[in-house]
């Protein structure tokens, strides 16, 4: 009796219509997150199957791959004669503390004899026989028995640890992650790449008025997002110059309206060079005075690119939530400014016209800064364990 790992997807079964191109790329991802580990991994009947003499190795690590709705320890049966089958649940069964269960047969072999459900009742009965004081229930139960007779061999099962969800990443296709050291766009960026959505991340630096400290720390969150993204790119650019001729130029309370439009703009066009999709921010409706609805509609003009902000939605507290499960809340709230944090001024403005928006920018020769902010930007590739990522500039 063979121990197996069994992963099941819930969500991927939906996509009819290309469901072979999710589950080749979940493989690929599970085999990229499984590098260095010995194992062998297969695919049929609406399950992945994975054996391996790295067991608790490997489950630590399918807890970090999207498009997994639950993984299963099971025990391979090659011997599919009903007896024995009841036999082996017994035995696997007898250190298990439960005072109710439910067994679930699915029968792939269609030639095997009986139905699912009198099959999962000669098995239940064999349990009540060879047990004392159990129960069967339909639901809410202790103990699930999982029965599933393919082909060639049978698989038994109990309750499994929950998966990530979602779908594979790079499935949907290409984002940009606006990743700042806050605490909302990684947790953007998580939720993004819960949804397939393969990242890389644009960075805003103003040296000398942020640190190298502050930058360390975005590389910090990329590591972390790195766990569930294979690799993390970040695109880094020197926003100085940008932020010194806005601050020169332009009122100090449309100071962050235009910040913002000018980053936005940055980032389609480096969007466009690496054949993202979308841009992904971490901006919440009302939290601040460039969030407002008011504010996002003035900023958002400025490009042609769509841009999805997955915390939207979510108060402060729920943010910081899904920030400790991701273990990313420690790493945001290092006390180092970035770009968005310096030059605030006292009252910004809430309610932005988009007229006098564009008479502002018309002070600013913002294309050549632009072309020289791309130009010199700096890439790094940040993956979970390498601490030596930078990559060079373009």
């Amino acid at each position: 009796m063979e121990k197996v790992i069994i992963i099941k997807y819930a969500e991927l079964s939906t996509k009819n219509d290309n469901i072979n191109f999710f589950l080749r790329t979940l493989k690929n991802n599970i085999t990229n997150k499984l590098e260095g580990l010995d194992f062998s991994i297969t695919y049929d009947y609406g399950r992945m199957v994975i054996e391996t003499s790295s067991l608790e190795l490997v489950l630590n690590r399918l807890q970090e791959v999207f498009g997994i709705h639950e993984i299963c320890v099971g025990y391979k049966l090659n011997d599919k004669d009903l007896d024995i089958i009841k036999n082996k649940i017994l035995f696997l069964i007898k250190d298990k503390t439960f005072e109710t269960f439910r067994v679930t047969v699915k029968r792939s072999d269609k030639k095997y004899p009986g139905t699912s459900v009198e099959i999962a009742k000669e098995i239940g009965a064999h349990i009540l026989k060879n047990t004392n004081n159990k129960k069967v229930l339909m639901t809410n139960v202790d103990l699930n028995v999982f029965v599933e007779i393919r082909l060639n061999d049978v698989f038994v099962y109990f309750n499994g640890i929950p998966g990530l969800g979602g779908y594979p990443i790079s499935t949907l296709g290409k984002g940009l992650l606006m990743l700042s050291g806050g605490i909302d766009s990684p947790v953007a960026g998580y939720l993004a790449i819960k949804r397939g959505v393969k990242i890389e991340a644009i960075y805003f630096d103003s040296p000398p008025h942020t640190s190298q400290m502050a930058f360390n720390k975005v590389k910090d969150l990329a590591r972390k997002l790195s766990l569930y993204n294979g690799t993390v790119k970040i695109h880094v650019i020197n926003f100085t110059k940008i932020q010194e001729e806005i601050l020169k130029k332009i009122p100090k309370y449309y100071l962050i309206t235009m910040m913002r439009r000018a980053m936005y703009q940055i980032s389609a066009i480096v969007a466009s060079k690496i054949n993202a999709h979308v841009i992904i921010n971490g901006e919440c409706i009302g939290q601040v005075a460039s969030q407002t609805l008011k504010s996002m509609k003035v900023i958002n003009e400025c490009i042609k690119i769509p841009v999805i902000r997955p915390v939207c939605t979510y108060d402060k507290l729920e943010i910081i939530a899904l920030a400790k499960k991701i273990d990313t809340y420690n790493i945001s709230i290092r006390p180092y400014a970035d770009c968005c944090t310096i030059f605030v001024p006292e009252h910004p403005v809430i309610h932005p016209d988009l007229k006098l928006v564009h008479e502002y920018e018309k002070l600013v020769d913002f294309k050549a800064l632009f072309y020289e902010a791309i130009k010199t930007r700096k890439i790094f590739e940040i993956s979970e364990n390498d601490k030596n990522d930078f990559q060079g500039i373009l």
